[in-house]
């Protein structure tokens, strides 16, 4: 009897420790409800923000004004929500029909999108520029919401030229240099059910880096896309902790399928 009671209580804590061992797993020290956190408060900022034309810039912090026409590829999101809330992200440009954006300005935990309207051509969110709504939205099909891994989607739209026509004045877009660092760095902070193969991350030293909002938006190096901006930690964007991305190369095959 002694023995099958110390079996039972061997065989309870090997549960207690396989539970503890999946909770760490996905216990990880990113914003998961995105839209409701960050997304549909950030939108909020900027339209008050710009229509107050005093607008700062502070979706990426330590970075500086870019100019208008600076990067053509570049375009921001006005989402709007299932509910009807308003949230914002960003997209890069991939053709005159397509862009790419994080999985998560989609769907994030906590909520899903309706549509998406991508404004092209204009370094404000709310005005200016080239406008196309669409809800022709496409997620990976291994995008996790929980832990952000293959964080990728397309969007289609009506055609669009390539143009940078839109407003010359008030340059409120910015940019910043990062460096490009190793995921075993990364994953020392966010685990390896985030950090995976296909995932990319930049060190944020010197309050520089990626900030709430820019989801979805352009890592570049050579004038080449290589990664698309997916999460930040959860405690704030200036901590000086890394940011990450999804790595283009990685989904490059089903980005090609997606054209």
């Amino acid at each position: 009897m002694h023995s099958v009671n110390m079996k039972l209580l061997v065989a309870l804590a090997l549960v207690g420790l396989v539970r503890s061992a999946l909770a760490e797993e996905f216990v990880v020290p990113i914003e998961v409800d995105y839209h409701n956190k960050i997304g549909i408060p950030e939108a909020a900022r900027i339209k008050a923000a710009e229509e107050a034309l005093d607008f700062d810039g502070g979706r990426i912090v330590g970075g500086a004004a870019a100019g208008l026409g600076q990067y053509p590829y570049l375009g921001g999101l006005i989402i709007t929500m299932t509910t009807g809330s308003t949230a914002v992200c960003g997209c890069s440009l991939l053709s005159n029909t397509r862009a790419v954006t994080a999985a998560h300005c989609w769907r994030s935990t906590g909520s899903s999108a309706s549509s998406f309207t991508v404004v092209l051509g204009s370094t404000l969110l709310f005005s200016g520029g080239t406008r196309v709504t669409t809800s022709d939205v496409t997620m990976h099909g291994s995008y996790n919401s929980w832990t952000l891994a293959n964080d990728v989607a397309i969007i289609r739209f009506d055609w669009v030229t390539y143009t940078a026509a839109g407003i010359s004045t008030n340059q409120y877009l910015s940019h910043v240099q990062v460096q490009v660092i190793t995921n075993a760095v990364c994953q020392q902070t966010y685990g390896t059910s985030t950090v995976q193969a296909s995932t990319l991350c930049v060190a944020t030293t010197g309050g520089r880096g990626t900030c709430g909002g820019d989801s979805g938006g352009p890592l570049v190096a050579d004038n080449q896309l290589i990664g698309i901006t997916s999460f930040g930690h959860i405690s704030g964007c200036e901590r000086g902790v890394p940011a990450g991305f999804a790595r283009v190369t990685a989904f490059y095959d089903w980005l090609s399928s997606q054209l």
